[in-house]
């Protein structure tokens, strides 16, 4: 039977780690770590995120400052506000809940955002950093992933690796992420061919496609490491309602270690939010 990584523990080992960092930092006469949570309009799902990271932000300590706009917000109202956020010395970090309005431009909003205060890591500068192997912020779902898999991994020197799906919030980031710790990476996309086969030659696989259960147990090999980031909501024929990953994680007892859907990477994404709010009240204060 693979192992299954637990993101709900792992998460909640993480979220205690940076209460008592927080409750240190303020006894030290700090003040407390400051996240302004930025939700434009009211889609019920991130009506659901925003609640959580919220949630999140109490349990370790952290001062969650909410900002909800009206779906009618202009562009130029929304832009205003990030820069009163980017002025306040009480605001460590400054998270823009997407998907926006269509009338609002995201990467205009997001690039708006000072990149030390970009808890999120989506600004240019911190992607910058992170592909040069410079510091700066990691975006928060990659940095749970890498964490789940330094949790079974020991080396990746020489390891393959293969993310499937390059998108700038997950593929990417993961993928440079793992150069950085020497593993041979294979990024694919919805154009790759013979995506199956590349797959079974992963010792590391990271499935971030938002493509129900697109990765069948033949794919995966013997021993692999299977992190499984997508998540959709399907319907069963009896009109019940579930959630499901990019995996078939039925398939994949002969994997040495899975993430299950949901429990596995979505725990830790939040987790990494604290984790990069505390990280930037600290490089804040340092310079």
């Amino acid at each position: 039977m693979a192992q299954v990584l637990d993101g709900q523990a792992m998460a909640a080992r993480i979220t205690q780690d940076v209460r008592e960092q927080v409750d240190l930092w303020v006894r030290n006469g700090k003040s407390v770590p400051g996240l302004a949570v930025v939700l434009v309009g009211s889609d019920p799902a991130s009506e659901v995120y925003v609640r959580r990271k919220i949630t999140a932000c109490r349990k370790a300590g952290i001062r969650s400052i909410e900002h909800r706009l009206d779906s009618g917000t202009q562009e130029a109202e929304l832009l205003d506000l990030i820069d009163r956020l980017n002025a306040d010395s009480h605001v460590d970090g400054i998270l823009v809940q997407l998907p926006l309005p269509p009338a609002i431009d995201a990467t205009r909003v997001l690039d708006r955002i000072r990149p030390d205060k970009d808890v999120d890591g989506f600004h240019p500068v911190n992607v910058g950093r992170l592909s040069s192997g410079t510091g700066g912020l990691i975006p928060c779902t990659p940095l749970g992933i890498m964490t789940l898999l330094d949790s079974v991994v020991d080396d990746y020197r020489g390891k393959n690796a293969v993310v499937i799906g390059k998108s700038n919030i997950v593929g990417k980031p993961v993928a440079m992420l793992l150069l950085e710790r020497e593993a041979t990476v294979t990024v694919t996309h919805i154009e790759t061919l013979n995506l199956s086969e590349i797959t079974r030659q992963a010792d590391i696989v990271v499935a971030a496609a938002g493509a129900p259960h697109l990765v069948r147990g033949y794919w995966i090999r013997p021993g692999a490491i299977v992190i499984d980031v997508g998540i959709t909501r399907v319907t069963d024929e009896g009109g019940q309602t579930r959630l499901v990953g990019d995996c078939a994680t039925a398939e994949l007892d002969h994997a040495l270690a899975v993430t299950p859907v949901p429990g596995g990477v979505g725990p830790m994404t939040i987790a990494s939010l604290l984790s990069n709010t505390l990280r930037a009240a600290q490089l804040r204060d340092d310079g």
